[in-house]
């Protein structure tokens, strides 16, 4: 599909923020990117400002990646919970992981914006932690089961966060550890952190390999 000139500068732009940070890309070099002018002020014709560029991408990823946050984990609940909560994490990573041009721009320059910051933490962070808090506490494994699903929902989703951003910033996995040993080594801490209710067995701890 064949992008519009404001798509372009909206990709390219956060692309570069992301590679060289916000104050060290030029309006320039953001246009030459898109396939414009360099200098030209093609931007401008636009967004009124490099400002505006950054706010615009950080809301159009956001919106973009609200609907998968709410979708994370779907799964059939008669599958095994191990199963299942192998698809909440892949598909928590895979989140990530697609954003990761925003994540990048928000731990590294959004201080400055505090207004950025909100829009990132209130709409794509806090409600991926509350969405696998809650995501747990609609399995049936856990039913009636006494579960601070926001904790578990920050411990859990923080290491998701953790894990790509490390990876970005230092250039290999935290531990050096692969992606599935990661993986499995996040559902088995899920099942042995997790209470079961009351005459629930647990399922066995997944084997290291």
């Amino acid at each position: 599909m064949t992008r519009s000139t404001r798509e372009r500068i909206l990709e390219e732009a956060l692309r570069l923020f992301a590679e060289r940070g916000y104050a060290a890309t030029s309006v320039a070099e953001i246009e030459s990117a898109a396939g414009l002018s360099p200098g030209a002020g093609g931007l401008y014709r636009h967004f009124r400002s490099k400002y505006e560029v950054l706010a615009a991408s950080v809301n159009e990823r956001v919106v973009r990646v609200e609907a998968r946050v709410a979708a994370m984990g779907a799964a059939d609940p008669a599958a095994p919970v191990t199963e299942r909560l192998t698809g909440l994490c892949e598909a928590g990573l895979a989140v990530i992981r697609e954003e990761d041009e925003l994540v990048r721009v928000f731990f590294r320059d959004l201080g400055r914006f505090p207004e950025l910051v909100e829009v990132v933490r209130a709409r794509l962070l806090q409600p991926m932690f509350d969405a696998i808090g809650s995501w747990l506490c609609a399995q049936p494994e856990y039913a009636g089961a006494d579960l601070d699903r926001s904790s578990v929902g920050a411990v859990l989703g923080g290491s998701l966060v953790h894990c790509l951003l490390f990876e970005e910033t230092v250039g290999e996995p935290p531990g050096r550890t692969e992606r599935e040993r990661f993986v499995t080594s996040w559902v088995s801490l899920a099942l042995g952190l997790l209470p079961v209710a009351q005459g629930c067995p647990r399922e066995p701890e997944l084997s290291q390999t």
